[in-house]
């Protein structure tokens, strides 16, 4: 599925003005850059507080089941997307359909801190559970207050995903929380990480996961690597392990 084929003005964009049809994305895409082989398509899915892109990388071959991957949804837990990165600037993929999201909370990113330039933790922030939460979690003053939700929420109703893997840190473990416990299990044996059950201290209001599993057919979890994994591991061994959970591969120059 190509979310690519409409192109838009960043006027457009900014006076949010756009109605999708179901074969066009809401926001610019443009095509794979030569240096990157795996990338089919970019795409631009909205823009933070400040205004930076949040940008959607297409990979692999666009037939079968997606799968997304979602990285720096808090700011200070960077180091996962260079997984991401690293699927996105490698060899091209094969048998796999996927999207990567290596930065969802650009704005955080910037500043090193979890929430967002409005001080709102987007994994708070979803219509799912969402309760009126302040200090280290603030809510935000609604369900879906910030541009950066608003964003993924349009994207994941567009793309409806089969599987998502959502990367945050350091808490190192795959929650047990999830719609489909099996999937869980695979995941957790084949990025060698525990299964844990990531309560967030009683109920955890308002995550991406949490209204993904809710709303959609597809089966989202959440992974946590540790405070301080290594360059090696996020950059040669987890890509590695990522495309074995889904069956992908890479295609080996000859």
């Amino acid at each position: 599925m190509r979310l690519g084929h409409l192109l838009v003005t960043a006027t457009a964009l900014a006076a949010g003005s756009l109605v999708a049809s179901p074969t066009t994305a809401t926001s610019y895409a443009a095509p794979a850059p030569r240096e990157r082989p795996a990338v089919i398509e970019k795409v631009v899915i909205g823009h933070s507080v400040k205004g930076r892109p949040i940008v959607a990388w297409h990979l692999g071959e666009p037939r079968g089941k997606r799968v997304l991957l979602v990285a720096t949804m808090h700011g200070d837990e960077g180091r996962p997307r260079q997984i991401l990165n690293a699927l996105r600037d490698g060899r091209r993929i094969h048998d796999l359909n996927l999207w990567v999201v290596p930065v969802y909370n650009p704005d955080g990113l910037a500043r090193g801190t979890r929430k967002n330039a409005r001080g709102v933790d987007l994994n708070r922030n979803f219509p799912y559970h969402w309760a009126d939460l302040d200090g280290s979690y603030e809510s935000g003053s609604r369900a879906g207050s910030e541009p950066e939700t608003r964003a993924m929420m349009r994207f994941l109703r567009k793309l409806r995903p089969t599987r998502i893997l959502s990367f945050h840190q350091p808490l190192h473990g795959v929650d047990t929380d999830t719609k489909r416990p099996s999937y869980s299990r695979h995941v957790a044996r084949e990025l060698g990480l525990p299964l844990k059950s990531f309560t967030c201290g009683g109920v955890c209001h308002g995550t991406m996961t949490g209204w993904f599993n809710r709303r959609f057919d597809g089966a989202a979890v959440t992974v946590e690597y540790g405070a301080r994994p290594s360059r090696t591991q996020m950059r040669t061994r987890a890509p590695r392990q990522v495309l074995r959970i889904f069956g992908g591969t890479r295609i080996t120059p000859r």
